[in-house]
């Protein structure tokens, strides 16, 4: 026989003699259903509170869920106002950009005409 709980066979033989002799065999059968209405109250017991449990964290999973999705929501918001603003900023600096550009190209061409009739003019 093998080993139950550091208990050989042997041992287990002793305490159920032993347990014989103290309760007869008239009462073993009523210790036996109370043990066994024991163990499946506990084991109700047990199921109950792991549905509570489960109950419980559905909310805390649900406020969670809720709670994240408005975060990110946020988050999505704020990024496009930044990308929006980017654009709007490099847009302007564009725009001034490429109008300095144009005047700075008629100045050049403004001089380049100015070099050309001096040079005809002295030729």
């Amino acid at each position: 026989m093998g080993v139950l709980l550091f208990i050989s066979g042997q041992e287990i033989f002793i305490i159920m003699v032993v347990v014989l002799l103290l309760f007869g065999a008239d009462k073993i059968p009523e210790i036996a259903k109370g043990i066994g209405k024991g163990m499946r109250d506990f084991r109700k017991a047990t199921e109950e509170i792991k549905k509570e449990i489960e109950e419980s964290t559905r909310e805390v999973r649900s406020e969670i869920s809720e709670i994240q999705e408005s975060v990110q929501t946020d988050i999505n918001d704020i990024s496009e106002n930044i990308s929006r603003n980017i654009e709007e900023s490099t847009e302007a600096i564009r725009s001034d950009l490429n109008e300095a550009s144009d005047s700075l190209n008629r100045e050049v061409e403004d001089l380049n005409r100015e070099v050309d009739d001096l040079n005809s003019n002295m030729s």
